[in-house]
């Protein structure tokens, strides 16, 4: 930075080339924070949206961000936490949307200043810089669609009055155990969503059985704290759906999360249902990341973007603005502060050697253009192996 310049990535969609700029310093609107990015962390949305853009006009890319508050803006409020100086993490939507919103790869970066967590002692700058957009990700399927019990309190009944299909999700209980299936559960909103799974089970008093997919390099890591994997099949088998049923025998899965959201995952997932079982996934219908036959029920879908309290214009529909979604993530946020490190364990990390300079051509290159069979892992250095069960760290 210079003066009032930054340095930033900064997409061309007319070209799909992402470069390292110079632009200029944003400042806090009267309700943002002004912060000073220390590190970012990537998410396959972002090189999905250079090599696909949604947007029109060039922007800053990218979601994940953790770094310190510079200044507040002059109308937030006395009483909240957040002071000068005080480490804090975040994400915004970047290039993943029409919209005319900068993203988070950047040296300095405005933000609304109650979408923020603070991030603990106990917590590094890089481990945060992989939490905000995952976890949320993970919380949001966990806790406010498909209704499992929160440690925290947000407010369910407009959350259900703009969804009151999802009524009978919070209807009834379950003969203990409850049993519930992550598929993907390597991934990091998979490893997120086991915490969380895992936190619900501590406030209500009731025992889940946790089931997963996932390669067989993890299984030790997913069965130990704070995970606790009861059993685990091999995402690469054909068979591992009926092998789940097998595990299950009769009683099926209460409630299952497909992490991944491609190809047969969402049918063969909706298939170890029991009656009245219910399934969220991360990829929507109408964006078409998946096709699937008959159904015994339709899986529960919504971006995590509802969380910034926009209207959001992605995958060739329109997110509407949700205030019950937005609160979520403020409650959700207001926990983190205090959870990670703690309640929630932050997820591995890989951290990349270089800046911003290096985020396409080593990041975006381990990540591909969002899908898993496009990640390409030909090369050489030891950084560049392949991604699993971590997030990829930069330090500016």
């Amino acid at each position: 930075m210079s003066g009032t310049n930054m340095n930033a990535l900064v997409l061309d969609p007319a070209t799909r080339i992402v470069t390292l700029e110079t632009i200029s310093l944003p400042s806090p609107g009267p309700f943002e924070l002004l912060v000073r990015a220390e590190a970012i962390s990537l998410n396959p949305i972002d090189p999905l949206y250079v090599q696909h853009p949604l947007a029109t006009t060039k922007r800053t890319i990218g979601s994940d961000f953790a770094g310190t508050v510079v200044s507040l803006g002059n109308a937030v409020p006395k009483s909240t936490s957040i002071s000068i100086g005080d480490r804090v993490s975040g994400f915004l939507q970047g290039a993943c949307s029409v919209n005319e919103r900068p993203g988070a790869f950047s040296e300095y970066l405005v933000i609304p200043w109650d979408l923020v967590w603070k991030i603990p002692e106990s917590v590094s700058i890089e481990q945060a810089a992989g939490v905000s957009l995952v976890a949320l990700t993970a919380a949001q399927s966990i806790f406010y669609r498909l209704g499992l019990r929160t440690p925290f309190e947000y407010d369910e009944e407009t959350a259900l009055a703009e969804h009151p299909e999802w009524a009978n999700n919070r209807k009834g209980t379950h003969a203990e155990p409850i049993n519930v299936f992550i598929y993907g559960s390597s991934t990091a909103v998979g490893l997120f969503a086991a915490q969380m799974i895992r936190v619900s089970a501590k406030v209500t008093g009731q025992k889940f059985r946790l089931f997963g997919a996932a390669s067989k390099a993890r299984w030790e890591m997913l069965k130990a704290e704070p995970y606790g994997y009861e059993h685990l099949v091999d995402y690469r088998d054909d068979g591992w759906a009926e092998r789940v049923v097998e595990l299950t025998g009769s009683e099926r899965m209460h409630y299952a999360y497909d992490c991944i959201s491609e190809g047969s995952s969402v049918e063969k997932v909706s298939s170890l249902l029991a009656g009245g079982g219910k399934a969220a996934i991360v990829r929507s219908r109408a964006g078409g990341a998946w096709t699937a036959g008959h159904l015994p029920v339709e899986p529960i879908y919504g971006a995590v973007w509802e969380g910034l309290g926009e209207e959001v214009e992605y995958q060739g529909f329109t997110i509407p603005r949700s205030p019950a979604a937005r609160d979520f993530a403020v409650q959700f946020y207001r926990w983190l502060s205090s959870a990670v490190g703690s309640a929630i364990k932050p997820v591995p990390i890989r951290l990349m050697p270089g800046g911003l300079e290096k985020v396409v051509q080593d990041g975006f290159h381990l990540l591909g253009s969002g899908k898993m069979e496009d990640r390409d892992v030909t090369r050489a250095e030891e950084w560049m192996r392949p991604v699993s069960a971590e997030k990829l760290v930069y330090k500016l």
